[in-house]
């Protein structure tokens, strides 16, 4: 990347409000979200967050379509990926004391070696509770399944346990945890972290311990419209793809787009 393109960039990139709006549409990536919604998710008003994600679209930080009446933004991944990489590798020098730290402690792989999986909702009763479950037993052994929520409940939704047992699913050790239980010093090493609804994947939280390769795959609610088997459904075959993997070696690039992948195609099929 050119400086002058990298500084055009920063300057975009300079006011906290855009600075924001980049983040939290990073954590969403690569789906697209609508103005609407990144305004409720980031309290900002609606002429100010024009302005902004003009400025965004401008520079190619952000990509824009249209849909019907509305209007979706998503992350431009290749520009991104150029500017981390000008820091990375032009302004840094590729020094290894600045590069190591971004380096994982862990490296997904397949093989003998587990995969830890965390699901992250708002309260933990039943979309991250059924992937949790799900994964256990669909995984046979390869991945380690645990589910988090930003606000949990108290216990996990009756209908969402219900629909594991009638699908033959094991949940006596299911119970709603804060997220603050895997970001201990003793908290299990995470591979994958993915957030299974829209405001756990708004949450800023600090960065998770050894970099996980992150995800998201927003599920409707299903308390709020008694569609628990649709849910149950849906997390089943975006995991059968995710256990799909081929148990040989697989790079955190290949798993990033896998997990990307999976979420786009449910879509895709879920428009048509």
């Amino acid at each position: 990347m050119e400086s002058r393109i990298a500084a055009a960039l920063f300057a975009a990139l300079c006011h906290p409000d855009r600075l924001a709006i980049l983040r939290l549409l990073m954590r969403f990536a690569p789906r697209a979200q609508r103005p609407t919604e990144i305004a409720q998710m980031l309290g900002l008003k609606k002429n100010t967050l024009s302005h902004h994600l003009g400025e965004l679209t401008s520079t190619g930080l952000l990509e824009v379509t249209r849909q019907g009446r509305s209007l979706f933004y998503r992350v431009n991944q290749d520009r991104t990926d150029a500017l981390i990489g000008y820091l990375a590798f032009d302004v840094g020098r590729a020094r290894a004391d600045l590069l190591a730290p971004l380096v994982p402690r862990r490296h997904p792989c397949g093989g003998d070696m587990t995969l830890g999986v965390l699901f992250l909702c708002s309260g933990n009763s039943a979309r991250s509770i059924m992937a949790e479950a799900l994964l256990r037993d669909l995984g046979k052994g390869r991945f380690r399944a645990y589910s988090a929520g930003i606000q949990p409940a108290q216990t996990p939704h009756p209908e969402a346990l219900q629909s594991l047992r009638d699908h033959g699913h094991d949940v006596s050790v299911l119970r709603s945890k804060h997220l603050s239980e895997f970001q201990r010093a003793d908290a299990p090493a995470l591979d994958i972290v993915i957030t299974v609804c829209d405001r756990a994947a708004a949450q800023d939280c600090p960065p998770w311990a050894g970099y996980p390769v992150m995800g998201h795959w927003g599920l409707p609610d299903p308390a709020a419209s008694q569609a628990f088997a649709q849910t149950y459904h849906a997390l089943r075959q975006r995991l059968a793809e995710l256990v799909a993997l081929p148990q040989t070696s697989v790079d955190r690039t290949a798993l990033q787009t896998r997990i990307d992948t999976i979420d786009t195609n449910a879509l895709t099929q879920e428009r048509a």
